[in-house]
């Protein structure tokens, strides 16, 4: 049994997936890289995923599917994961080494102890933003005692805008099995599914304050180009109605991880607003109506939580004025955050 499985999911991802893949090869055989080719018909995706194979048999696997999309290729990593703990790391980013040996030194630590169990190990991760001279490193020091296990009871203040995303997250692979994660096939932004269905199977959780994740954002093409974001909004709001059925207050016993995956929820509907707004498009502003409509009907005290809350005002501001307004605040913060 390997410790840590690594899922690649690559579409068409000739002309940078070799640097994610040569950042992890230091893991060495405690690590497997699950190449998952995901119906790659433009370049040579598939061969470079099989040369990895060959040269690294042990450590590298080269999985081919038809394209289901990148959360049909996290769960096929995930079908086909034998390691203790899973990651996901996608084809145009990267990891940093030091971090990383860091990482599996912990990993292991909980590993050869058997009585402690890791639900969760979160680390930093960076936006490597393609132009931008100051990386933003996105940190967890006020949400999270460093280098301490605790449970939801321990965490501290998560402020807006600081998530735990996929990009910071390393999870326990039978956890993911038992919660029953599922990815939609088709969809972007699942990425947020992944990280938020598991939370309340989570019992313990372990934050390793290393900058590990290199989360590369500047292409055109990449589906969190704001441009391409609005385009696929009826996709974003797919995703934060699964998100909203995932929020169960009666199964959710501990207060604090309400609260978090209330702010989570938060921030899912204020994207999806703020992309309806920023489109000025009459059919998306009816989207974004319809998609408030929803959670009204569907969890009423939520709606109320939400829309009553701070984001929740601020995205549903009246008229074009209003709208404005709120775009005006989205900048600022976007431009706080770097991300986009």
């Amino acid at each position: 049994m390997k410790l840590l499985s690594i899922a690649i999911p690559c579409y068409n991802s000739a002309a940078y997936m070799r640097h994610c893949i040569e950042s992890l090869l230091p893991g060495g055989d405690e690590v497997e890289i699950l190449i998952v080719d995901d119906g790659s018909f433009k370049d040579n995706t598939a061969e470079i995923a099989d040369e990895y194979e060959r040269k690294y048999p042990g450590i590298c696997r080269a999985i081919h599917q038809e394209n289901g999309g990148h959360g049909e290729a996290v769960n096929t990593g995930l079908r086909n994961a034998s390691g203790i703990y899973f990651k996901v790391v996608d084809s145009d980013d990267w990891v940093n080494e030091d971090a990383y040996r860091q990482v599996l030194a912990v990993l292991r630590r909980f590993v050869q102890e058997e009585e402690t169990e890791l639900d969760m190990l979160v680390t930093n991760f960076v936006y490597e933003k393609q132009g931008a001279r100051r990386k933003k490193v996105m940190n967890y020091r006020t949400a999270l005692p460093r280098e301490e296990l605790i449970d939801w009871s321990g965490t501290k203040m998560f402020m807006l805008g600081q998530y735990i995303l996929m990009h910071s997250v390393i999870y326990r692979t039978e956890l993911l099995r038992e919660c029953g994660l599922e990815l939609p096939k088709h969809t972007f932004y699942v990425d947020n599914i992944f990280v938020y269905e598991p939370l309340p199977f989570v019992k313990s959780i372990y934050y390793l304050d290393v900058n590990f994740y290199r989360y590369f954002i500047g292409r055109d093409d990449q589906s969190v180009n704001e441009t391409v974001m609005i385009g696929r909004l009826d996709q974003q709001i797919r995703v934060t109605k699964l998100m909203l059925g995932y929020y169960d207050v009666t199964k959710i016993q501990n207060r604090k991880l309400r609260h978090y995956m209330v702010r989570y929820l938060e921030i899912m509907m204020t994207v999806s607003s703020i992309l309806a707004i920023r489109s000025e498009t009459k059919e998306n502003l009816e989207k974004k109506k319809e998609l408030w409509q929803y959670l009204k009907q569907k969890n009423f005290p939520l709606y109320l939580r939400l829309r009553w809350g701070f984001l929740g005002q601020g995205i549903n501001l009246p008229g074009k004025g209003g709208r404005k307004l709120s775009i005006a605040c989205y900048k600022i913060t976007q431009k706080f955050y770097g991300f986009n």
